[in-house]
């Protein structure tokens, strides 16, 4: 038995060590990853830098000019004494229009007011966009801190995300016949859809929908848009203000909120019917 043992202990001590190197190949790989294609390891190539225009908001209405702002990607904020009331009129702006600046997130434009003698200044005023903006880089700051001493051709092209501003001289906007005439009111674009669609769209926005803050923003926003286009006399106005009646009434019912809301657009209907008489 003896001798036997002595036979096979030599086999069994290279068994042994087969085994443990085995063993120790498996781990070194299992805790070594796996090679990456090539495609994989190639560095990601970085994604340029987005540039915004900013529009030109001059000799607007307030909430007008908030509406192109927001479509542009900007933030807002008014300077000066005159509040941000919807009807107020925008007469200056920082930076000026046609400006090209980096795109760090809602950049904020400074907006200063005149009063519109023609309406009250009701409710409370909206003096900043409900988002919060970012500090203005102009295109030429931002490249002097990338250590370039002026911003590279292939950089020149405005992006797919920045509409460019209009020229300085452009044509008016064609705007639709009005159901009156307000002297100095601004007129209603072609462009833009009509204010009983507006009110409408409104109210399909409404339904289901909780008093969130930005489900309320959206209300308040497109309220005063209906509101002030109605007052400027824009077509059908009659029409969008008693589908606003109606959201009012129901949001004060479903949310104990929209009385003050729909007082105002009762007297704004009062007003555009005296006119159409």
């Amino acid at each position: 038995m003896a001798a036997r043992l002595t036979v096979l202990l030599p086999r069994l001590l290279a068994l042994v060590v087969i085994w443990l190197l085995g063993w120790s190949t498996y781990t070194l790989a299992a805790g070594t990853p796996a090679p990456k294609s090539e495609a994989a390891a190639a560095a990601k190539p970085a994604e340029p830098p987005k540039f915004l225009t900013v529009p030109d908001t001059r000799d607007k209405a307030y909430v007008f000019a908030k509406g192109i702002l927001q479509d542009a990607g900007f933030a807002w904020r008014i300077d000066g004494s005159v509040k941000g009331f919807a009807a107020n009129e925008v007469v200056g702006q920082n930076p000026a229009p046609g400006t090209r600046v980096f795109d760090n997130g809602e950049p904020e434009v400074a907006l200063v007011l005149q009063r519109n003698l023609k309406y009250g200044e009701r409710g409370l005023p909206e003096n900043e966009s409900p988002y919060g903006g970012e500090r203005i880089v102009l295109a030429s700051e931002y490249w002097k801190e990338q250590g370039k001493k002026k911003e590279p051709k292939a950089a020149e092209q405005p992006t797919a995300t920045a509409p460019a501003a209009p020229p300085a001289e452009s044509e008016p906007a064609k705007s639709r016949k009005p159901d009156f005439v307000v002297p100095g009111a601004q007129p209603e674009p072609a462009d833009e859809m009509k204010l009983p669609a507006r009110a409408r769209r409104l109210e399909a926005y409404l339904k289901g929908k909780q008093p969130t803050d930005e489900v309320v923003n959206h209300w308040l926003y497109q309220h005063s848009w209906i509101v002030t286009g109605a007052l400027f006399g824009w077509q059908d106005g009659a029409e969008a203000l008693r589908i606003l009646i109606r959201v009012d009434e129901s949001l004060q019912r479903r949310w104990d909120i929209g009385a003050r809301s729909e007082a105002k657009a009762r007297r704004a209907l009062a007003e555009v019917k005296r006119h159409l008489k």
